[in-house]
């Protein structure tokens, strides 16, 4: 994989998962080296010169018209990452710590945040040697940036704090000895350069997205396996309905689901169906792809946050300026990712919905009871549609907006904050449930159409999703524990294996 080039623009959501989750390396662009340190010198001019500027000669928060002496301005920078460094709990994933390393460089490439270039290089040198801060995950109030989590990677450049290296949990100046990296330290505005944006949830949002999408295409998959095993009428499927709507993730929704289905006797018109079906069954393409279009419009958001200057106060070295504002808030991010979260919450209520038909004898066009050839003495997959029942209460609970839940904090000079790091928390809970929404469903589809397969034909994709089920979950032809088969199906969809054997076979479902 070649290095990425940090330029300060042009990242996206899948450079962030590269990074973050496979280990590409990066590499500052020169352009970028260069806006870095003319800012820098800017900067010094305006200290020597006794400027007040917030957070590099004042206080913070509720003390910023405290102004800083000389002697007190670089200490001030060691003091201030103590002081926010102040989350709680488990550590966040190593991808997250990663992706919001990655988005506060491209932060720093901009040239507007007054660092010494030292500190971004160090934090490329840290993500190219595998030297990944321990960051509690839980602190952030989504606002004044992350600034309990990007705290704890800012300890690692005085040479405090804990790192993992090479699969150990170590100090934080042993890590970067054994790595090799000079250890900057924390001069006059590095120390709130590094921590003051909402990168922590900006990349959690980054890579949540592109699972979410993965989890999204699957749930056409699964759609397509429900909708054979059902006898659904195809004709809501024909894409001329959804171009004379004309939403965007409708006609791509429809797409997926008849290359999945097509080659199939249901495609072609050789199994009898009813004229009109219920909602679950005719109305998937408009479901799944207004989640598609609330994905992509909070990708544009979170990748616009990606590439700006979320920071405080901005410098603008070619006016000789520096604006004290908000450019940290996290709300532009939230609310979309509050909305995103919630739209993978209707599709999975979608899917359960489906699976209740798919067990339900009075609504299954002719499949047994609960899935079952031996109904009574034995339930088939009757508890498994409370597990995915429950699984979706979980989704409910979940989906309130975290972007209204503001707390005022800093004796109410921070009076409105994002919560925004609660809403990626929360995403990846409702991620979570998903995944084993969604195998339940593709067991349950898999289970119909072993009952269908002497009736007819099915289709490409629809068949090769139910051979790559079997290779993990075998029919269920008599009772037996269902969970273990329910936490592999969990696991089987959150590892994309259908989704890549099915593209492959029918093409990109996008």
């Amino acid at each position: 994989m070649e290095k990425l080039i940090i330029t300060g623009s042009g990242l996206t959501i899948n450079d962030v998962v590269s990074v973050a989750r496979h280990g590409r390396r990066v590499e500052l662009h020169p352009d970028a080296r260069r806006r870095i340190s003319m800012c820098r010198e800017m900067l010094e001019k305006k200290l020597e010169a006794h400027e007040i500027m917030y957070g590099i000669n004042t206080g913070i928060g509720e003390f910023s018209e405290i102004v800083l002496d000389d002697n007190q301005i670089r200490d001030f920078q060691k003091y201030l990452v103590y002081n926010h460094a102040a989350g709680i709990g488990d550590p966040a994933p190593l991808e997250t710590v990663r992706g919001a390393m990655l988005g506060r460089i491209n932060v720093h490439a901009r040239g507007q945040s007054g660092n010494r270039p030292e500190i971004t290089e160090t934090l490329a040198e840290m993500l190219n040697r595998g030297v990944t801060p321990y960051v509690c995950q839980k602190g952030s109030v989504g606002a004044s940036g992350d600034l309990a989590p990007m705290s704890q990677i800012a300890l690692l450049l005085l040479g405090e704090g804990k790192a993992y290296f090479r699969g150990e949990l170590l100090s934080g100046k042993e890590a970067m000895d054994r790595a090799g990296i000079p250890v900057p330290g924390l001069h006059a505005r590095d120390g709130l350069a590094t921590i003051n944006g909402s990168n922590m949830l900006t990349a959690m949002s980054a890579i949540w997205l592109v699972d979410a999408n993965n989890w999204l295409k699957q749930a056409e998959i699964a759609a397509s396996m429900s909708l054979e095993a059902l006898k659904a009428n195809m004709k809501p499927y024909n894409p001329l309905l959804h171009e004379a709507r004309g939403f965007r993730g409708a006609v791509r929704s429809a797409g997926a689901i008849n290359k999945c289905i097509a080659e199939g006797d249901l495609a072609e018109g050789k199994v009898k169906s009813k004229v009109q079906d219920a909602y679950s069954m005719r109305s998937t393409p408009q479901v799944i792809g207004a989640a598609h279009d609330m994905l992509a419009f909070a990708r544009s958001q979170v990748e616009i946050e990606l590439n700006g200057v979320g920071d405080n106060p901005v410098f603008f070295p070619d006016r000789d300026l520096q604006i004290s504002g908000a450019n940290f808030q996290g709300t532009p991010v939230s609310v979309p990712m509050d909305m995103a979260g919630a739209c993978i919450t209707m599709v999975s209520v979608m899917s359960e919905r489906r699976m209740n038909r798919l067990n339900n004898v009075a609504l299954s066009e002719g499949l047994p009871d609960f899935l079952t050839k031996g109904a009574g003495m034995f339930s088939g997959m009757m508890l498994s549609q409370y597990t995915a029942d429950t699984l979706i209460v979980e989704q409910r609970i979940l989906s309130m907006p975290a972007s209204i839940q503001s707390i005022p904090a800093a004796a109410d000079q921070e009076d409105f904050v994002s919560m925004g790091m609660n809403t990626a928390i929360k995403n990846n809970q409702i991620l979570d449930c998903a995944y084993g929404i969604l195998g339940i469903e593709f067991m349950a589809a898999a289970q119909a159409l072993d009952f269908r397969k002497s009736e007819y034909k099915f289709g490409r994709g629809v068949q090769k999703a139910k051979d790559v089920i079997r290779k993990h979950v075998s029919f269920l032809d008599i009772d037996r524990p269902l969970y273990p088969d329910h936490t592999l199906m969990k696991e089987l969809v959150k590892s994309c294996e259908i989704l890549e054997e099915v593209e492959k076979e029918v093409g990109k479902l996008e």
